[in-house]
């Protein structure tokens, strides 16, 4: 299925009383929290990278899903000036290892490796619409962010019920948030796993 996925991201230096507050505003706790696996593919010459495409399989609990992602082109009438917007199709998959092993046939190799635990919020959009959209809390071995998915307007609003001022705001991937961090700290990490970087750093913002 493809859809325009809108988003932003925060910092959140106290994920425990964050998501205490989220009931009393509406939200439905859908997934408590669940250890998330992803892996990137691309080529030797990094391809998709070049193109700023993703190829993605991730496994979060039992569930593995793979991932293209890319953005918008002049034919998506997306509002990309304050927002991270991705052009995303995605599907649920049997069997992880089966299809890696397609991709590194076909000649997509293991690019990036990032893991976090992750707990999926859902809200209405408003009152007379059954549409949800969603909050996901991620905490990474760098530190933890929340993830606001849904309309513009949606998100705006639901940034001052929760008080997060818009200039803490992000569209970084996980990567580019990975990457400034190494760079900060000089770690010699080439992934974004609790194996290589350790216990979640909170206040590494």
């Amino acid at each position: 299925m493809q859809s325009a996925e809108i988003e932003l991201k925060f910092p959140v230096s106290d994920p425990a009383a964050f998501q205490s507050r989220l009931p009393s505003l509406g939200f439905h706790l859908d997934t408590p929290r669940t250890f998330e696996h992803n892996t990137l593919y691309d080529t030797a010459a990094r391809d998709l990278l070049a193109r700023k495409h993703i190829l993605r399989i991730r496994q979060y609990g039992a569930v593995c899903t793979v991932t293209h992602k890319r953005r918008p082109g002049p034919e998506d009438p997306v509002d990309t000036t304050r927002y991270k917007v991705r052009i995303e199709t995605e599907t649920v998959v049997g069997e992880a290892a089966a299809l890696a092993e397609i991709f590194q046939q076909l000649g997509y190799a293991p690019a990036f490796i990032y893991e976090k635990y992750r707990s999926e919020w859902s809200h209405p959009i408003d009152p007379d619409n059954p549409t949800m959209a969603h909050l996901v809390l991620d905490e990474t071995p760098i530190g933890t962010w929340a993830e606001l998915e849904g309309p513009t307007a949606w998100i705006d609003r639901t940034l001052e019920d929760l008080g997060i001022d818009p200039s803490t705001c992000l569209t970084d991937s996980y990567g580019k948030l990975f990457l400034d961090w190494k760079k900060r700290t000089g770690s010699p990490a080439e992934n974004l796993t609790f194996a290589e970087v350790g216990a979640p750093a909170l206040a590494s913002f």
